[in-house]
């Protein structure tokens, strides 16, 4: 793949995902009725919520920075980490397949996002 195209992809992929993760951490922060609903049939308190949707909006806006690279290593950690999480959260209550597919599509787009960003990072 050529460089520029690399960025391109990388850069829509990335505010794309990083735009979900923003959306869905400002509604984590106000606790939509969908939310505590999921959380409750997966047995976690109301109030992680909070704690996950603040995490998902810093993790954001650190994935979209440019200059501190090892802040965006975190991040993208933190991101498998929530989403391994989710997958396997819902395995262990045994959710239907639909709600097992999602954590592993959003797992999917952030290792695209990961590997081009240090495939360009490689490039430079």
């Amino acid at each position: 793949m050529k460089p520029r195209a690399a960025q391109i992809i990388y850069w829509i992929v990335t505010i794309l995902f990083a735009l979900m993760m923003f959306a869905d951490g400002i509604a984590g922060i106000l606790r939509v009725e969908g939310g505590k609903a999921a959380l409750a049939d997966l047995g976690y308190p109301e109030y992680a919520l909070s704690i996950f949707g603040i995490a998902k909006i810093l993790g954001a806006n650190a994935i979209l920075q440019t200059v501190f690279s090892t802040v965006k290593e975190w991040a993208y950690a933190g991101f498998a980490f929530i989403f391994i999480g989710a997958f396997a959260s819902h395995a262990f209550v045994g959710s239907g397949i639909g709600f097992l597919i999602v954590p592993l599509v959003m797992l999917a787009v952030l290792f695209v996002s990961y590997f081009l960003s240090r495939k360009i990072e490689s490039e430079k």
